[in-house]
């Protein structure tokens, strides 16, 4: 995809290298804008090979709203690996003692699927009666915001209001990471369906590939469900950076000419909600060698 190296190119060329929460200073710029017709094919990066099978295990791990690191590693899915519910975590001082608990840890926290299928949140409790000796009843209320989104895709296919969050303030102190990619919409114009995502903390290096080929894939399996052709994908870049351990591997790709992107199909899809990440299929996928990037901590 050029769009994506010619962020590279940019980020690498105007970006400022500045300290973060990691150990590794980033170069860092601030904007920057994805775009991709699904029509010309599945937009899996080509300048290096990329784990389609990784992608679309999380992507089912989400769409399943789970939140426990074991059922991604019995699939060989190890992104997770590193982290976990920092609560689980937070009485170990030493650096290095907590990383090592960290990737023994299981529990991931209210990530991604907890909010894609169950966000909480409390409710504002009615006024109370001073003279009630009844307790106000504030329960928490779960909201399945990808059913509700397919729902409304299937009534009301014009609306404006077609979004998912992952960005909820209640739970973020007990989530692995606080969401990368916050938010994505569905926008279907003649017949066609579209994706946007808005990510806040875009690793252009690491994260950034597989949230495209991430993104692309849930909107191949949203047309499926919805009966429209698939149409655009549309990332909305924030905060967009390249580690300085990264450097050798962007200036890498640059140097490298992209094939044609591969294909995707789901012959057999009957729902969403039933899909497994080997019901899609990937096809004619050639690539560059593989670039193995250390994960910044």
């Amino acid at each position: 995809m050029q769009a994506y190296l010619d962020l590279i190119e940019k980020t690498l060329t105007q970006g400022t290298l500045i300290e973060n929460r990691t150990a590794t200073a980033a170069y860092t710029m601030l904007g920057g804008l994805i775009e991709h017709d699904m029509q010309k094919g599945y937009p899996l990066l080509t300048t290096k090979k990329m784990p389609f099978r990784t992608i679309a295990t999380e992507l089912e791990f989400f769409i399943k709203g789970r939140t426990d690191k074991k059922w991604l590693q019995e699939r060989h899915c190890h992104i997770w690996d590193e982290w976990c519910n920092p609560k689980k975590v937070a009485h170990i001082e030493a650096r290095d003692e907590r990383i090592a608990r960290q990737r023994k840890e299981d529990d991931l926290g209210p990530i991604y699927g907890k909010q894609w299928r169950s966000f909480t949140s409390t409710p504002t409790p009615p006024a109370q009666n001073p003279h009630s000796s009844t307790p106000n009843q504030n329960s928490p209320v779960a909201i399945d915001q990808l059913q509700n989104l397919i729902t409304e895709l299937q009534k009301n296919p014009n609306s404006r209001r077609l979004l998912v969050s992952a960005w909820n303030p209640l739970d973020l102190p007990e989530m692995a990471l606080p969401p990368c990619h916050v938010l994505f919409q569905v926008t279907v114009i003649e017949k066609t369906l579209s994706l946007t995502w808005f990510q806040r903390s875009a690793d252009l290096m690491l994260g950034i590939p597989f949230n495209i080929a991430s993104y692309a894939l849930l909107l191949h399996l949203l047309a499926k469900e919805s009966g429209y052709t698939e149409g655009k994908l549309i990332g909305m870049l924030s905060n967009i950076h390249i580690y300085e351990n990264h450097r050798l591997a962007a200036e890498q790709q640059l140097e490298r000419t992209p094939k044609p992107l591969p294909k995707i199909t789901t012959p057999h899809f009957t729902s969403i909600f039933n899909w497994s990440y080997p019901d899609t299929h990937l096809q004619h996928y050639t690539h560059h060698p593989k670039i193995k990037l250390p994960i910044a901590i």
